[in-house]
């Protein structure tokens, strides 16, 4: 068969390959792109109201507030068996720089590395899921806070993005039709450029943590007196005072304060006229203060606790996210590793072809049975294919290092630095249960499982709290307060005691002796009692200040509605385009694979040819190129496909359900993730070599012979 019968019988067996195994996007794609959509029931509820998209309460992340560990941030130590526990530092384990089970993959000075290993390896040691990790136990530390009626200090619950190489320019080809991104809010305008939210604010609650305060005092007094009138005649008196004072305290949730007092004063003087030296006194005072109006009950003193519950949720979530954030991250260094590795096989089959050529002409060249041009086409061709080689070569090394330090701590042990990682898995094209669903099940799916939005719901949470708050913080403060106390006087009878009626000194038993245990009765017992009501008010007249806070937490609260609107918005058409983009991107790697195949045969056609002295080396080489470039459009297409369904599994965040990963095992262990199960990552293969060509098949419609 001639060239050019073979060239036009590939070519109608490309078209009718394209035309018979182009996939549908599911069941949703219609015939047109402008066929009028069939009237659709609500499916998803986002608004509450009827008629309009809808979405589903997202599913909470559980069972990671109750995970166990070796520290409990929530609870604080105890008194009970080490009285100053409590007054001790919390000491935690030193952070591990060494890296887990990479040595068992090390076989002869190579890195054998599959897709689960490296998932597995990454959340080992990967340094953005190490910081997430921590920021589970600093949000505990915001709830130890809050049980103690404290301020919340905040968790950082932002996505780390310092693993690098995981938004790979390497695969730039593939994709769905559109492109979505999140804009870049406006700058700050308040002081310093910072915007402080009502997040947190309103009456300041009770402080719930009991307070013990105590004064013990002694004091040792000599006074030169200016009127000997007042001082019994004596020119210096000398007075000797000890002091014990004891106070508690402590807020409670009902907008409760108690205080309780109890003085004790022990004066020891020569003055003439004080009855008892040492002389006992005691006095106590128990007050109650209840809030009636502004910071009263115990929406108002228990929100910070609730709110910190919430933030701890919010960190889970944002844990999780960070876990299918980063997982796509190394699932894209991987698949970028798997493409630079295949482009630098084919740039060595490449070489070795043109170098071939090259020999083969030098030898017709010796016999005189070829142009010296063709041996200078060929060598040029060689000089090229070796730069190509070279720039393979070079960008393999740094997909290498990337994928080592996505899944490595450290890359100081040379065996690891300088061993070349071998990736043994590749991806299969076999079609996935999500694109032959409708898009409302997907998109169902993504607002069910999404982080970002169960984290938005958790932020509005949030500041409803914050506006019960502040409309609270608009009443006046009236507080009822009641107390009671006693007191008792007590002491042995001052042998410097003058009768000045008499001015004689009083004689032994005038007064008689009262201990300090008869006193410390008699200041309980009624005796002589100090009791009271009584209310506080204070009105702040125009109250402009709470008014400003209270619209200003309202308005935040909306801007919270918009942006979970927006994001359900936003999911849709992420998801909806992710699925476009595996319809696209197999249809790509089916084209590519045919385009290459097709421009193998026509190579090995060509090279038939010209050793049959039927085709120049022009032609051989052009035909060389054609199929080093339908291998590099194979590789990248393949690679595209790779890194789109991942981003798929990402948006619907079912990433660590399909791979097996628990996300408790991950959360538990301070330093990595130890005992965790293997991932297993459906939908791979193992590396195979390019075929060989195939004869054409002129009719590939009919059926096959019997």
């Amino acid at each position: 068969m001639r060239l050019k019968d073979m060239q036009g019988a590939a070519s109608i067996a490309l078209l009718l390959m394209s035309l018979c195994t182009q996939p549908s996007l599911g069941q949703q794609t219609p015939t047109s792109p402008t066929t009028p959509a069939a009237p659709q029931p609500v499916a998803n509820d986002t608004t509450g109201q009827a008629g309009l998209p809808q979405a589903p309460e997202p599913k909470p992340t559980e069972p990671l507030f109750m995970r166990p560990t070796s520290r409990d941030f929530t609870k604080p130590k105890s008194h009970i068996w080490n009285p100053i526990a409590p007054y001790t530092a919390i000491q935690l384990p030193t952070f591990q720089m060494g890296n887990t089970t990479l040595s068992s993959l090390l076989k002869d000075g190579k890195l054998y590395l599959s897709l689960a290993d490296a998932v597995a390896l990454a959340l080992e040691n990967n340094y953005d899921i190490a910081i997430s990790r921590i920021n589970l136990d600093i949000a505990d530390t915001d709830l130890l806070r809050a049980r103690a009626g404290s301020s919340l200090r905040g968790v950082s619950t932002g996505l780390l993005t310092n693993t690098i190489g995981g938004t790979t320019l390497t695969i730039t080809t593939g994709g769905g039709p559109g492109a979505t991104s999140q804009g870049v809010g406006g700058g700050g305008t308040g002081v310093g450029g910072i915007v402080v939210s009502t997040n947190g604010g309103g009456p300041v609650p009770e402080n719930l943590d009991p307070v013990v305060t105590g004064q013990v005092s002694y004091e040792a007094s000599t006074q030169p007196q200016l009127n000997t009138l007042f001082s019994g005649g004596l020119n210096v008196l000398t007075t000797n005072t000890g002091t014990y004072n004891f106070n508690y305290a402590q807020g409670f949730l009902t907008g409760t304060q108690l205080t309780v007092g109890f003085n004790n004063t022990r004066v020891t003087t020569d003055n003439p006229f004080s009855n008892y030296s040492p002389s006992l006194t005691t006095s106590f005072r128990a007050t109650a203060t209840q809030h009636l109006l502004q910071g009263f009950g115990w929406g108002v003193n228990g929100r910070f606790i609730l709110q910190a519950k919430n933030d701890r949720r919010i960190t889970d979530s944002a844990f999780r996210q960070q876990l299918l954030f980063t997982v796509n991250q190394v699932e894209n260094i991987y698949w970028a590793l798997v493409s630079a590795y295949e482009d630098e096989q084919a740039k060595e089959r490449q070489l070795a072809q043109s170098s071939q050529l090259t020999s083969d002409n030098r030898k017709q060249l010796e016999i005189g049975t070829l142009a010296p041009l063709d041996v200078v086409n060929s060598d040029s061709a060689v000089a090229s294919d070796k730069q190509a080689l070279v720039a393979s070569k070079t960008n393999l090394e740094y997909q290498q290092l990337l994928m080592k330090q996505a899944i490595a701590r450290t890359l100081n042990d040379p065996q690891l630095s300088q061993a070349p990682v071998i990736p043994t898995d590749r991806v299969a094209l076999d079609r996935l249960p999500e694109e032959d669903l409708q898009v409302e099940d997907l998109v169902k799916q993504a607002y069910a499982n999404n982080p970002q939005i169960e984290q938005a719901v958790l932020n509005m949470k949030n500041n409803e709290i914050t506006i019960k708050a502040f409309k609270n913080g608009l009443l006046p403060v009236v507080d009822a307060y009641a107390f009671y106390g006693g007191s008792a006087l007590g002491g042995a009878q001052n042998p410097s005691a003058i009768d000045f009626s008499k001015n004689t000194p009083f004689p032994p038993g005038t007064f008689p002796s009262v201990s300090y245990g008869t006193v410390f009765q008699n200041t309980f017992n009624n005796n002589a009692p100090d009791k009271g009501v009584g209310v506080n008010i204070n009105i702040t007249l125009r109250n402009r200040t709470a008014q400003a806070d209270q619209a200003r937490s309202q308005m935040e609260y909306m801007q919270s509605q918009m942006r979970l609107q927006q994001l359900y918005t936003l999911i849709r058409i992420q998801v909806t385009n992710q699925q476009y983009a595996l319809t696209n991107d197999r249809a790509q790697v089916q084209a590519a694979q045919a385009a290459r195949d097709f421009a193998a045969q026509s190579l090995d056609a060509e090279q038939k040819k010209y050793r049959l002295g039927a085709s120049t080396t022009a032609n051989v080489l052009q035909q060389a190129r054609n199929l080093a470039t339908g291998e590099n459009n194979l590789i990248s297409a393949t690679a595209a496909y790779a890194r789109d369904r991942a981003q798929l599994f990402q948006l619907l965040a079912n990433t660590l359900d399909r791979y097996g990963i628990s996300i408790e095992a991950a959360a538990q262990a301070v330093g990595g993730g130890a005992g965790m199960a293997t991932p297993v990552i459906p939908g791979l293969t193992a590396p195979k070599a390019p075929e060989a060509p195939k004869p054409i098949d002129v009719n590939p419609g009919a059926a096959p012979p019997q």
